[in-house]
């Protein structure tokens, strides 16, 4: 049976404490004193991370790390809150930094800085921003940073068979790793075949479920289609929503969806998608997506 996968921020930052605050800030002499709590009550995601650090010229501060899987246009305004939340509850100067693991849509980008004027009275928050797509692949598996390996297969270069190899064999030697192998997986999916992945890996695709950045992506597409439905009907646009996740996914572990089978996709209800979702992870084959259909008479 699959285990679950704890995969959140800060259990991807304590493989190498130290090691993650040189990277993020570039100071050497960096080090990590404890973990706090970034509770901030109406705020608290598995991406935020919160270290008090140390450099022996300055003294101790904060290290604010957001792990943002997607774009999200209202990051530059929350980056500011979690700053300030963080130093009026801890009493020390933060350092911010927003870590945006997949790129944004065309013509997007992600801002650098919060920016605020209302009547000549003017906020700023600055933050530092890592793009995980500009970062050498190669560099990460020469001079393996734990935090970073799950993330191989889209960093730049990363998305090559040999490379996610590569980064399954440095998981591997450490037992303290290894339960990172299904969000390896995971961020596989975005570039390689599902069948170069199960043959690499011997990976059950289950274990996908346990994963919060999986239910992440799933709880944005469905926003999405929310937000889609404000416009054209709700229940229209949630269906929209949940469609376009599932069609998204099944290409990614199955193979391309034959214009038949998307067709009568299009005609499940809402509880028949919910009940798509899921079983999708138990399909092994195209096959299963067909024989599900049937089963449930839906009309080619």
């Amino acid at each position: 049976m699959a285990q679950k996968a704890d995969v959140g921020g800060k259990r991807l930052i304590s493989l190498a404490p130290d090691a993650w605050l040189q990277w993020v800030t570039g100071l050497s002499g960096i080090t990590s004193l404890e973990f706090l709590s970034a509770d901030f009550q109406w705020i608290s995601r598995e991406g935020d991370v919160l270290q008090k650090a140390l450099v022996p010229d300055y003294g101790e501060f904060l290290v604010l790390t957001e792990l943002q899987i997607r774009f999200d246009r209202h990051m530059p305004r929350r980056m500011r809150v979690y700053a300030a939340l963080a130093e009026e509850r801890y009493g020390l100067l933060t350092y911010p930094v927003l870590v945006n693991v997949l790129p944004p849509p065309r013509n997007a980008s992600p801002p650098k800085a919060y920016q605020s004027e209302l009547f000549g009275l003017q906020a700023r928050q600055d933050y530092r921003v890592i793009n995980l797509w500009e970062i050498d692949a190669e560099l990460v598996l020469q001079q393996p940073l734990p935090t970073l390996l799950p993330f191989v297969p889209i960093l730049q270069g990363g998305g090559q068979p040999v490379k996610l190899a590569r980064a399954v064999q440095l998981l591997r030697n450490q037992d303290q790793l290894r339960d990172l192998e299904p969000l390896l997986a995971f961020f596989a999916g975005f570039v390689l075949e599902t069948q170069v992945i199960q043959e690499i890996m011997r990976w059950d695709m289950e274990i996908l479920r346990e994963s919060p950045w999986y239910n992440q992506l799933i709880e944005e597409g469905l926003q999405k289609g929310i937000q889609q439905g404000l416009q054209q009907g709700l229940q229209q646009g949630l269906q929209q929503g949940e469609l376009a996740i599932i069609n998204r996914q099944l290409e990614k572990l199955l193979g391309t969806v034959s214009l038949e089978n998307k067709r009568r996709l299009e005609r499940l209800s809402s509880a028949q998608l919910e009940d798509l979702g899921d079983s999708i992870l138990e399909f092994r084959s195209l096959n299963d997506l067909e024989s599900w259909l049937n089963q449930r008479s839906i009309p080619n």
